[in-house]
Parts: structure tokens; C-alpha cells; sequence
């Protein structure tokens, strides 16, 4: 147990002190496969490899991002992934496939999702699917699900 941990803090301490921890075999990227070969690829390549290996933090823990690379706002940040968004109906099922932002946190994706969704269709109507992870002790008395299908 880890308290007052954030959650890098207590994943780094759980995987520690795991039995397997001796018997796992480390790779590290030296090869990007996504970019081409060109001076500037090579480029920021080795910028991944040394933001990967931690070593472009400052002493704030920041690292420094190229001008040509920050959007001023969520919808500059759409409109430079998913170009024309709002006419994808003319576009192939390949269109969200070949671009996608990733984020660290649930609610940034929530809210990048919403925005997207926006652009794609202002009217149409939304719906919110919600989810369980677990089923309370009454439910399981009315519900035929076990515990490890919800796992």
C-alpha cells in the first residue's frame, strides 16, 4: 500500500517490488518506424528518443515544444488533425482512422470528444452511455452477471 502517492508514484512502487521484476527484459525505442528519413524526421526523432530518456526537462519538469508544433486553442487543434471535419460525409471510413489525438487524462478526451463531436454534426442529438465497474450486493441478487464478466 502507497498513500499520498500520486498515481506515477504508486505504479513505480507496485512494479518494484513485483516477483517477476528480475525476469523482465527492458527495449528501448532506437528506431522510430513511423517517421521517414529525412534531416528533419531524424530530427525529431532524437527528440522523442531524449524526451523518452527524460533528458529535455528543465528544472521545472517542462519540456520545450517547437512553436510550429502548440495550437492556440481546441478548435485549431481539430481543425489540424481532422481537416474539414464538417464534411466527412465525402470522406472514406480510412478518415478517423489515419489521425487521432491521444491524451493523458479521461477528462481531456471527454472534452476533446465533445468538441469533435460539435464540429462533426451541431445538431445532432447526444446520448450519454454510462457503464459499471462492479455490481452492489442487492443487484447481484437480480442480475445474472458475475463478478469476473464485469473484470
Amino acid at each position: 500500500m502507497v498513500s499520498k502517492k500520486i498515481h506515477q508514484q504508486v505504479v513505480a512502487a507496485s512494479l518494484c517490488r513485483e516477483n517477476l521484476w528480475g525476469h523482465i527484459k527492458f527495449l528501448h525505442l532506437r528506431w522510430n518506424m513511423c517517421l521517414g528519413h529525412s534531416k528533419a524526421d531524424n530530427q525529431h526523432a532524437q527528440w522523442l528518443l531524449e524526451i523518452g530518456a527524460g533528458s529535455t526537462m528543465d528544472n521545472n519538469e517542462m519540456i520545450q515544444v517547437s512553436q510550429s508544433m502548440v495550437c492556440a486553442n481546441l478548435n485549431s487543434l481539430i481543425n489540424r488533425i481532422y481537416p474539414g471535419i464538417s464534411n466527412t460525409r465525402a470522406q472514406d471510413n480510412q478518415y478517423f482512422l489515419d489521425c487521432i489525438i491521444l491524451c493523458p487524462r479521461n477528462n481531456e478526451v471527454h472534452d476533446i470528444n465533445e468538441a469533435i463531436l460539435q464540429q462533426f454534426n451541431p445538431n445532432a442529438e447526444v446520448h450519454m452511455l454510462r457503464s459499471v465497474d462492479s455490481v452492489s450486493k442487492e443487484d447481484r441478487i437480480h442480475y445474472a452477471y458475475s463478478i469476473e464478466f464485469l473484470q
